[in-house]
């Protein structure tokens, strides 16, 4: 509520500048334009005005107070238009401030939601109770039915079915759970029934331990704002002593006191920082357009100006290096057996045709593909965690788990496995035919992200996922990554991440699922792929990858690093023009005049000179910056 209040007043402070604006070029009377700045002023500086006085009260003085100061001298003196500016200019940052953080409490928040809020658990004799998650104890029963959330971590003590682990472990493929399995809160149980003893209360649970590590990350994150409010405290002091010193040593020397009064004010606005603020806002607010209408959104200028700091990048791998879908790659018909690989996918897409299982579809899916028209399955019927049988054109069908198979015949699911494929056995009337590899799909532009970012950060991007270790290392040598960590919880990812920032690197996380919320919240940078990233993940995040194109990121570090330097420029023209005028004005005789021409006159010609940045040849430059 309250950012959404700072969001309205410093909206009605716009408005009404703008107003002001079409009424004084539009030749209005002058009681109008001034009756619209002023009443912009009031809009959009009361309450910085506010909280500067509350802060002077405990006898702390920050930049905001100043600027409403310098806004009141500035109307005072008739430059009633230079005073909205800078009230309209810092209402507009304290809103966008305090949307970011409103959004990162309401994702922590939302994360907690992934777990149900109810349980059915067992009691003696199997009696079903519908508890609150939070009533459950370590060693009580639940049952969870197919379909269902699971709301507690724990062991499976009886029950078989393939379980969702994606939203912790990161895996693209259910994963089958039977007795002496553990599982996880906020997971989506498939088509079996699971008793599952609680191991963990609901505080406790991995899901809970997420949400705390990325509200942890977020105020670690936070403490880099210090040096900022150190220096603007600095400056706020430094700026009132001189101004009152402008003030008061020429009355000594026997200077009149409204030639005194006319330097200091004119001293409070030369000095204020309107031009440094606008050196660079503007560059790293028009690059973020820019990146934004090329799919990469950035979410405030802080993270835009940090992007280019990037010195290391670790991609997640589902759903973020790959697609997260599972596709057919390999038909292998065992030796002796006189059918083709198409022939064998014609009938185990018919038998899989009525199951919801992800494998199932993947086989469907690739029938669909080459065309096959697939004929009715009868007495189809699917076993959780073994597979699926029918009888197709009078051939009694099963696909399922490598367990079918016999061990003389295990080669192409042992070659298949090491690949990090996940093997599907077909037989036709109990005999084994062929074996089918599926896994997840690369994407296309992997590989030359891989390499581009390598080239831009002179360091190879670092695997970090919670997948087995042959299906992360099949990725990575196809994508070109050499360090590859697999198997890792959330706790891992983030522990990663801070051992690299440890070694004093900037590092650049890049995921899609919740289990990656940690890492990307401790990261100098999260980033998160839009398409396919969950709700949480890309809340939590800096950076979207709106559009799942990871070329686009190279492209978009490479742009930030240009801003930096436009940055750099426009406060070296800034600082320059604003020491020339402090000089002139204590040692000589600055005309009022000449000293806001002189200004205003930096403050056009930075804030013109970040906008160049939202011409499509910035992006087109930064892809040349960014070696594919």
């Amino acid at each position: 509520m309250f950012a959404l209040a700072e969001v309205r007043w410093a909206s009605a402070a716009l408005v009404l500048f703008l107003a002001g604006l079409v009424a004084q070029w539009a030749g209005g009377p002058a009681w109008l334009w001034w009756a619209l700045y002023l009443a912009c002023c009031a809009a959009g500086g009361w309450e910085p005005g506010l909280a500067g006085l509350r802060a002077l009260k405990d006898k702390t003085l920050d930049v905001d107070l100043l600027m409403v100061v310098a806004a009141v001298a500035a109307v005072a003196l008739g430059q009633v238009v230079e005073g909205a500016l800078l009230i309209v200019i810092f209402a507009t940052s304290g809103a966008l401030e305090a949307l970011a953080t409103a959004r990162t409490e309401d994702s922590v928040r939302g994360l907690l939601d992934l777990a149900p809020d109810t349980a059915t658990r067992l009691g003696p004799g199997d009696v079903e109770e519908v508890v609150a998650a939070g009533e459950l104890a370590v060693g009580d029963v639940v049952l969870v039915r197919p379909g269902e959330r699971l709301t507690a971590d724990g062991v499976v003590v009886s029950g078989a079915s393939e379980v969702d682990q994606a939203t912790i472990t990161g895996e693209p493929l259910p994963v089958d759970r039977t007795a002496g399995d553990e599982v996880f809160a906020g997971t989506v149980n498939g088509t079996g029934a699971l008793r599952v003893r609680v191991m963990r209360p609901a505080g406790e649970t991995v899901v809970a331990r997420i949400a705390a590590l990325v509200e942890q990350a977020t105020r670690t994150k936070a403490r880099t704002q210090l040096f900022i409010e150190k220096v603007e405290q600095r400056y706020s002091i430094g700026m009132v002593i001189a101004t009152i010193a402008v003030f008061t040593v020429p009355l000594l020397w026997g200077e009149d006191l409204e030639s005194a009064l006319l330097r200091a004010m004119t001293f409070m606005i030369v000095a204020s920082p309107c031009a440094v603020v606008l050196a660079t806002m503007p560059p790293l607010l028009a690059a973020i357009a820019n990146a934004g209408r090329h799919g990469v959104l950035v979410k405030s200028a802080v993270v835009m100006e940090q992007l280019g700091t990037t010195t290391q990048v670790c991609f997640d791998k589902t759903g973020t290096l790959t697609r997260g879908v599972p596709r057919l790659a390999e038909i292998r018909v065992v030796p002796g057996v006189e059918m083709t690989g198409d022939e064998v996918l014609r009938v185990a897409a018919a038998a899989e045709f009525p199951s919801e299982h992800p494998l199932g579809v993947a086989i469907v899916r690739a029938a669909r593909e080459r065309g096959f028209a697939l004929p009715s399955a009868e007495d189809f019927a699917a076993q959780p965690g073994r597979g699926v049988s029918a009888h197709v054109e009078g051939v009694h069908v099963r696909v399922g788990s490598p367990a079918l198979l016999g061990a003389e015949d295990a080669a192409a699911v042992e070659e298949f496995q090491g690949g990090g494929l996940t093997a599907v056995v077909v037989l036709l009337d109990g005999r084994a035919v062929a074996v089918l590899g599926i896994g997840d799909q690369i994407r296309d532009e992997s590989a030359s992200a891989t390499d581009a970012l390598t080239r831009l950060t002179g360091r190879t991007p670092v695997l970090l996922t919670g997948d087995n270790a042959a299906a992360a290392g099949g990725v990575a040598a196809s994508v070109g990554i050499t360090d590859v960590r697999a198997d890792l919880l959330p706790e891992h990812k983030i522990a990663a991440v801070r051992e690299m920032q440890d070694r004093g690197q900037r590092v650049a996380a890049v995921g899609d699922g919740i289990n990656d919320a940690p890492a990307l919240a401790a990261a100098h940078t999260g980033i998160a792929m839009g398409g396919t990233g969950s709700g949480m993940t890309v809340q939590a995040a800096d950076v979207v990858v709106v559009r799942d194109d990871l070329a686009a990121l190279p492209a978009a570090i490479a742009l930030s690093r240009r801003a930096r330097r436009v940055v750099q420029a426009n406060l070296a023209l800034a600082g320059t023009m604003i020491a020339v005028l402090v000089v002139w004005d204590l040692v000589g005789t600055l005309p009022m005049p000449l000293g806001v021409a002189g200004h205003e006159g930096s403050t056009i010609l930075v804030a013109l000179n970040g906008l160049r940045l939202l011409r499509r040849s910035a992006w087109e430059r930064a892809l040349q910056k960014a070696p594919r």
